[in-house]
């Protein structure tokens, strides 16, 4: 044992790696239905190493931390001020509902169990998992009248002792209601239904899982042969593809061979033409023209898709159909629009669409012919693959910024702290991405690490410092507060959750989960909800209620320490 204690005193980090290892070995159990998962597993395996003494800098919690949270607002920015509504009292009258049930909860066991103020608050910042509390209510303690200086340092000793013993189940305990007993309770399947909300918010179009795709692809060639009284007969392709919107000839074959296109070319009877744009547009351009035929034995036909940012002040304003007109002239074969992207999300689109600035419109065609006309639209979006590092260090900067401001609210200090801050400052670079898209690149890969590791680093290490205190407290005080810890813990989630998914008619599963962890700032249990969501859709009411909670629950100590002093 002294070995193992040694190591981790020279290198505590191999303690954290450790502990990361074996929680997300252990998260993977799955009894029934119930999964542990990554989050809850790692924040175990930190409570049980943590006997051996581990200290890691309070800092590295503190980065990650806003790391995770961070990539949470960035990710979900663009969908958060696009559902800000008049749903969103709601919502926030979850958050109300959460923390003064915790609050009344915290109450009753200080009055039932005559606890001092010291404990009352402690057992609210650990149950509730507001560690600010302490601050807020150690400050009130040391201005109450009356009271000797020794006993005010017994009740700041008791607010501490109170939160090491509640704190570990204050963290476990939103993970398991949001990931586990709720949805058991519901008979809901979280990733099935935050497909079905990512799918809602994305006018029906389907979210992939990890390895699927889908196989009816908009993007389609087909071959026909120019019957004898076609139309087309006599004229060359840069003639026919100019009247064409989301369609393009690309090829030409000629008595079993492709020839060269060309403004020299011009169609034949019997002539193979290979019409390459979006499914249902082919048919009804050429279908009525030509007969449908197998594509030459080994045809092939090289084309790229390129994102370009609407730049240019002549098309703004403009329909796809007069802008494709304009750009095709100098084309030998065709550049068509195969999407077009407004904030974030795709549009539907027709010839009469309206483009407007900073739209991302992607071209499809030849490099060579884009290159020909990408100037008269806009600028070329950078690769999707490259991270802006000049707006994510700037990002993070504000966020810590945000962070260390401070107010009062009647007479009550309140800080913001770094994980709403970087919340705030990535919902916003979230929200500039999908505004001015050639700002603010992080890739979904990077911001999906972020996320992941930033907050299981998180958990980790606050299972490693917590783990020691706790299980020495309970041994000390016995599991009576342990138990009202549990019971501050559970009961406002449980009441929560049925005023807000009956009274307040917040039916979605994953918006009624997520402003369970949201109404009582439980970041993990939020992190748990988004690892069985996959996805980014429980942001939104996650980000409303968390925003509440903070300041509210910040709130409780003074009063928790007013009212049982009074007593």
């Amino acid at each position: 044992m002294n070995i193992i204690e040694n190591l981790f005193a020279v290198s505590p980090y191999i303690a954290l790696f450790i502990t990361l290892a074996l929680g997300y070995l252990i998260g993977k159990i799955t009894i029934g239905r119930f999964v542990l998962g990554g989050i809850a597993g790692t924040l175990l395996m930190g409570v049980l190493i943590g006997q051996f003494g581990v200290q890691i800098d309070p800092g590295v919690k503190t980065i990650f931390f806003a790391l995770f949270i961070y990539a949470v607002g960035y990710q979900g920015g663009p969908q958060f001020f696009s559902a800000l509504n008049f749903k969103t009292i709601n919502v926030l009258l979850s958050a109300v509902v959460m923390t003064v049930t915790g609050l009344l909860c915290v109450l009753a066991a200080a009055m039932i169990f005559d606890l001092d103020s010291g404990t009352a608050a402690g057992l609210a910042a650990g149950g509730l998992t507001q560690s600010a509390i302490i601050g807020t209510a150690g400050d009130a303690i040391s201005q109450l009248g009356n009271v000797t200086e020794e006993a005010k340092q017994l009740m700041q000793t008791n607010v501490a002792v109170g939160y090491a013993v509640t704190y570990i189940f204050g963290s476990l305990g939103p993970i398991l209601m949001v990931s586990w007993l709720i949805p058991s309770f519901m008979k809901w399947d979280i990733r099935e239904e935050a497909i079905k909300l990512a799918e809602q918010q994305s006018s029906g179009k389907p979210e992939l899982a990890p390895g699927e795709f889908n196989a009816l692809t908009d993007l389609v060639s087909r071959a026909y042969k120019i019957d004898a009284d076609s139309d087309l007969i006599g004229q060359d392709i840069q003639q026919v593809n100019r009247g064409l919107f989301d369609i393009a000839i690309e090829m030409v074959s000629r008595n079993g061979e492709s020839i060269e296109v060309d403004k020299s070319v011009k169609l034949q009877a019997e002539d193979v033409v290979v019409i390459t744009g979006r499914r249902e547009a082919i048919a009804g351009h050429v279908g009525s023209n030509a007969n449908e035929v197998n594509l030459p034995a080994g045809s092939s036909l090289i084309e790229e898709n390129r994102q370009l940012v609407a730049k240019d002040a002549k098309l703004i304003g403009k329909s796809l159909a007069e802008i494709k007109a304009s750009v095709n002239r100098d084309t030998f074969r065709g550049v068509y629009v195969t999407d077009v992207i407004r904030g974030g999300s795709s549009q539907v689109i027709t010839p009469e669409f309206v483009v407007h600035k900073d739209d991302i419109i992607q071209l499809t065609g030849t490099a060579k012919d884009i290159n020909r006309v990408q100037n008269s639209i806009g600028k070329r979006l950078g690769s999707v693959f490259a991270t802006d590092y000049v707006l994510f260090g700037l990002g993070m900067v504000a966020g810590l910024l945000i962070g260390l401001i401070n107010f009062e609210i009647a007479g009550i200090p309140v800080t913001i702290g770094s994980g709403a801050g970087c919340l705030i400052s990535g919902l916003f670079v979230g929200w500039l991405r999908s505004r001015k898209p050639q700002m603010a690149s992080l890739p979904l890969g990077a911001s999906n690490f972020l996320r992941d590791f930033g907050l299981a680093v998180f958990v980790g290490v606050v299972g490693l410092q917590a783990g020691p205190q706790a299980i020495d407290t309970i041994k000390e005080h016995g599991l009576t507060l342990l138990f009202l810890g549990i019971g501050v813990t559970i009961i406002p989630q449980i009441i929560s959750f049925f005023i807000s998914y009956y009274v307040l008619n917040i039916k979605n599963p994953i918006e009624a989960l997520a402003c369970v962890a949201g109404g009582r700032s439980a970041n993990p249990g939020f992190a748990a909800l988004l690892e069985k969501a996959g996805n980014a859709t429980p942001v939104f009411a996650f980000t409303v209620t968390y925003a509440i909670a903070n300041v509210l629950l910040t709130l409780w100590g003074p009063i928790i320490v007013g009212i049982i002093s009074t007593q």
